[in-house]
């Protein structure tokens, strides 16, 4: 298996929201209040939303260098917040919420 081929493997393992889902999150007032901002903007876990919804709308052999790049970042995210999962239930919590900005839903 290529390089290549393990991250695309990787990544449909670490973002199981659709494009759809994901693209209506990240319109949620909590999706929005979530993550670290620059200058006051956008957080970098929502512009990585955003980037998430173009890869998925995405064919794979249409894929860029920079696309798998982000892909290889988003299953390195997932992988280390998820290890960090508080106790207790987590449906309206900034850490499920920062994970869905990624793609990720904790709870599905």
């Amino acid at each position: 298996m290529s390089d290549d081929d393990q991250t695309r493997e990787d990544f449909d393992e670490a973002v199981n929201m659709t494009a759809s889902e994901l693209k209506k999150w990240l319109d949620t007032d909590e999706s929005k209040a979530v993550g670290q901002k620059r200058d006051g903007g956008e957080s970098t876990g929502h512009e990585s939303g955003r980037h998430i919804v173009r890869i998925l709308e995405k064919k794979k052999a249409d894929l860029t260098d920079d696309d798998l790049k982000h892909m290889r970042k988003v299953v390195g995210y997932v992988k280390r917040h998820s290890a960090q999962r508080p106790k207790g239930d987590v449906t309206d919590t900034d850490w499920r919420y920062s994970l869905m900005n990624w793609g990720n839903d904790p709870k599905k």
